[in-house]
């Protein structure tokens, strides 16, 4: 795994750094989620937030979550590019969108939350690691409904 990634937003104001491999990462199926991001699903990769170096200004939004508890959003204030979440259910950490990532070829969705707000017309796709004794690059595909 990686140990140190970068990235930023799409204007390049904002960048960030962290030397930490990450403590999880996943895609959010909640309906906050859906909400943010206009899609299916958020994909984000959460590490601590003593671990991430962030340079440039990052303006912050804060909604009530589905959980009932305040996250925080964090965007760049020029391109208005989505990179940062934080929560108390992750008290200590941060959410890095992926698609921020300026390598995202190593995520790999460990977690796919299984709210019940998942939009029941949509098919998710789930990417899995192999069996042992398979390629180490082979992956099974599982179709969630």
């Amino acid at each position: 795994m990686t140990t140190r990634f970068t990235g930023g937003c799409m204007c390049g104001a904002v960048r960030y750094e962290c030397g930490t491999d990450p403590i999880a990462m996943g895609n959010c199926h909640c309906r906050d989620c859906q909400r943010a991001t206009g899609s299916a699903f958020a994909a984000a990769v959460l590490v601590p937030v003593s671990a991430v170096k962030i340079t440039g200004e990052v303006k912050y939004y804060e909604v009530i979550g589905d959980s009932g508890g305040i996250v925080r959003r964090g965007f760049c204030p020029n391109c208005g590019a989505r990179l940062f979440g934080q929560s108390a259910a992750s008290a200590g950490g941060i959410s890095i969108m992926a698609g921020t990532l300026d390598d995202s070829s190593w995520f790999m969705p460990k977690r796919t939350s299984t709210q019940p707000a998942r939009s029941r017309g949509t098919t998710c796709i789930r990417i899995c690691r192999s069996s042992p004794g398979r390629h180490r690059h082979s992956r099974r595909i599982e179709v969630l409904r």
